[in-house]
């Protein structure tokens, strides 16, 4: 099965909002859709961003990028019930590196 990641920015939290929960709210929504294989968040020149991996059924290259970024964009539809977010990026395992699909 194909890996891609979901890398989304965080530029701020909803009033309220634990920060452990934007994780949670990532997770829950990509793990209703897709096998979550890990995650995590980095600080990036001072940004945090979410990076969630997972995995995608085996069909032709356009339905499998489709279902990714489909994936990809309800974890961020998710993710701003709780926080503000930024850049998304969708990337694919392709022969040892990550690719912008």
């Amino acid at each position: 099965m194909p890996s891609y990641r979901a890398v989304l920015q965080i530029t701020g939290l909803r009033p309220g909002t634990a920060p452990e929960r934007v994780m949670d709210a990532a997770r829950e929504a990509l793990g209703s859709m897709r096998h979550v294989e890990a995650h995590q968040i980095d600080v990036v020149r001072g940004v945090p961003q979410l990076t969630l991996r997972f995995l995608v059924e085996a069909e032709n290259d356009a339905d499998e990028r489709a279902a990714a970024r489909a994936a990809a964009l309800a974890m961020q539809d998710a993710v701003e019930d709780v926080a503000t977010t930024g850049r998304l990026q969708v990337l694919l395992r392709r022969r040892g590196s990550w690719v912008p699909v």
